[in-house]
């Protein structure tokens, strides 16, 4: 990674734990600073990053996935939406399901970008654990969803799928991009668990410390990938 990235991770990172402080003292003007502005340190994070499989002078060699350009496209696009559905999550009144078409919309682009450089056979394997785990939150949620049964529905789907492609893509790349998009797809899903936890079944306690915390890094590990 390149100083200037670094720059980027550590700022995005920042501004994310300023969220979680600022959300924590009811200071909201600032969330609504900080959290859009980690957003937008991370596409430009994903802008500026080497092409997948880029070597920096002195790097080492590692194996790495041969993404094409539509990989960078796809991330960025991701997080366009994902800064869409942060603000629709931080107004004072949350537009929740606005929310969660824009982060649906990220999940699918995030989709489309670790499909973008797969072999046309792949490891379903990874899929599996992902499946049940989002089985047995959904067993939970369900009967409390109301009318936000089938858009839950919609979005676990889809949530689960970026995650199993993120970790079939690790299995047939190798490498620390791989490996980064793998950690934060996994961590969305525990981010978005917390907050459906905590929506529908009961109050969680430090809900958005757990959320954002695993928000944020979830999203820098996916612009990190591009």
């Amino acid at each position: 990674m390149t100083a200037a990235g670094i720059v980027l991770a550590a700022g995005a990172l920042g501004a994310g734990a300023l969220t979680i402080v600022f959300d924590a003292a009811g200071k909201r003007r600032l969330v609504y600073v900080f959290k859009p502005l980690a957003l937008l340190l991370l596409i430009a994070l994903a802008a500026l990053a080497a092409p997948s499989g880029a070597l920096a002078p002195g790097a080492p060699a590692f194996r790495a996935s041969p993404a094409p350009p539509s990989y960078k496209t796809f991330i960025l696009l991701g997080l366009g939406l994902s800064l869409i559905g942060d603000v629709f999550m931080m107004l004072r009144r949350k537009r929740f399901e606005a929310g969660l078409a824009a982060f649906l919309g990220a999940h699918i682009f995030y989709i489309l970008a670790f499909r973008s450089d797969m072999l046309p056979r792949f490891a379903v394997q990874p899929l599996f654990p992902l499946v049940l785990v989002a089985a047995l939150i959904l067993r939970t949620l369900l009967p409390r969803l109301g009318k936000m049964k089938y858009p839950v529905l919609l979005y676990m789907l889809v949530i689960t799928v970026m995650a199993g492609l993120a970790a079939g893509r690790y299995i047939q790349w190798g490498g620390p991009k791989t490996l980064a998009a793998f950690a934060g797809a996994l961590l969305f899903m525990a981010s978005d668990a917390v907050l459906a936890f905590d929506r529908f079944v009961r109050p969680v306690r430090r809900a958005q410390v757990l959320i954002l915390g695993t928000y944020f890094v979830a999203q820098t590990l996916i612009a990190l990938s591009a």
